[in-house]
C-alpha cells in the first residue's frame, strides 16, 4: 500500500513556512526518534538550505526508542555541517530547557537584546511540536492532541528578551517516495486515519518486529520460542486477536481490532523501546530502491547535502 497524505492546509503551511524562514535564525526540526529519517521532511531541508539556515535536529520520543540505535543516529547527524542533534522527550522540562542554548551556539551572532535569537519549530504531524512549545513557555499556548494535524496555523511568541520562537503546523510532503517510510509514519500515528488501512500497517509493523525485536513480541503476546519461530506477520496479528478474545461470530479472529491493538501498543511504548530504522537499514533500503528499474537514489543516512558551517549560515544569507 502506497500511503500519501497531504491535506490542503499543509500546502498553505508550506508557503507560510517558506516566508517565515527568511526572518528566523535557527530551525528546530523535530523528528521521531524511532524513525528519524522517515520522519525527516524533505521540504524542511529544502527550505532551510535555500535560506542557509542551521538546524538543531531534536529526536523526540527518545524514551520510546532503542537507545543504542538513537546514539547511532545522533552520531550520524552530528557529522553534518551546520547541524547539531540531540535526543530527548519533550515531556521532560529539564531536557527541553537546553534547546535555546544549543540553538544559540548555531547562531552566535544573535546574542543580545538588539539581535534576539529567532527560532522556528518544524516537523511532521504529531511529533511533539506543540508539546515542546508549551514546555519551553512554561504554560499551555499550543493545542495538543494524540492525533496528526491538531495545529493548523503559525504562532510566534517571546521566550524572553533574547529569544523568540515560532511554532508551525505539522507538515508532510506531497509524495512519500518510499513505501516503507509511509508505513513507518502511519504506524507512528503521523498519518491521517483516512489515508491508511490499519491491517496493512500492522502487518508491516509485525514483520519488522519479528525481524528486529522478536523477544518483545514474545513477551507481550505470550509467544513461546517454538511459536515465534513458526509465525509470520499475519500469524502474529491472528495470535493477538485470539489471546485478547477479539473474535467475530463463528470464532474467526477479528483482524482489524487486533491490528489496532498492535499499533496502539507500539505507539504507547508498552511493547518496549523500539526503533523502526537504523542508519544501516536506511542505507540498505535506499540501495535496494536504487537497484530497482527506474529506482530513485535518496540521500544516504547521515549525509547532509550542501549545508554550510553553522557559524556562517545566517550571516552569509542576510549580509549581517
Amino acid at each position: 500500500m502506497a500511503i500519501q497524505w497531504f491535506p490542503g492546509h499543509m500546502n498553505s503551511a508550506r508557503l507560510k513556512a517558506a516566508e517565515t524562514m527568511a526572518a528566523i535564525d535557527v530551525v528546530i526540526e523535530l523528528l521521531d526518534a524511532r524513525l528519524p529519517e522517515a520522519s525527516t521532511n524533505p521540504l524542511v531541508r529544502e527550505l532551510r538550505l535555500q535560506r542557509q539556515r542551521p538546524c538543531l535536529k531534536v529526536l523526540n520520543k527518545a524514551d520510546l526508542a532503542d537507545p543504542q540505535v538513537t546514539r547511532a543516529w545522533i552520531e550520524h547527524y552530528n557529522r553534518q555541517p551546520g547541524v547539531r542533534a540531540l535526543a530527548l522527550s519533550c515531556r521532560k522540562p529539564g531536557d527541553v530547557a537546553r534547546l535555546p542554548t544549543l540553538c544559540q551556539a548555531l547562531a552566535p551572532h544573535r546574542n543580545d537584546n538588539v539581535k534576539p535569537l529567532r527560532m522556528l519549530i518544524m516537523g511532521i504531524p504529531n511529533v511533539g511540536k506543540s508539546t515542546l512549545m508549551n514546555v519551553l513557555l512554561k504554560r499551555r499556548i499550543a493545542k495538543v492532541g494524540d492525533e496528526p494535524a491538531v495545529t493548523r496555523s503559525q504562532q510566534t511568541l517571546q521566550l524572553d528578551v533574547r529569544h523568540s520562537i515560532t511554532d508551525t503546523p505539522g507538515l508532510l510532503w506531497p509524495k512519500i517516495a518510499y513505501a516503507s517510510d509511509g508505513l513507518m509514519l502511519a504506524a507512528s500515528n503521523a498519518i491521517g486515519r483516512n489515508a491508511m488501512i490499519d491491517e496493512e500497517v500492522a502487518t508491516f509493523l509485525a514483520g519488522l518486529l519479528l525481524r528486529r525485536y522478536p523477544a518483545l513480541l514474545a513477551s507481550r503476546y505470550g509467544l513461546s520460542a517454538e511459536q515465534l519461530a513458526a509465525v509470520d506477520a499475519v500469524s502474529v496479528i491472528d495470535r493477538i486477536a485470539r489471546r485478547r478474545g477479539l473474535c467475530r461470530r463463528g470464532g474467526e479472529a477479528d483482524f482489524e481490532k487486533a491490528a489496532k491493538v498492535l499499533l496502539q501498543d507500539y505507539r504507547d511504548g508498552v511493547l518496549g523501546r523500539i526503533s523502526l530504522e537504523t542508519p544501516a537499514t536506511r542505507d540498505a533500503m535506499l540501495a535496494d530502491e536504487a537497484a530497482k528499474p527506474g529506482g530513485a537514489v535518496g540521500t544516504p543516512a547521515g549525509e547532509g547535502g550542501r549545508e554550510l558551517p553553522a557559524a556562517t549560515t545566517t550571516e552569509a544569507a542576510d549580509g549581517r
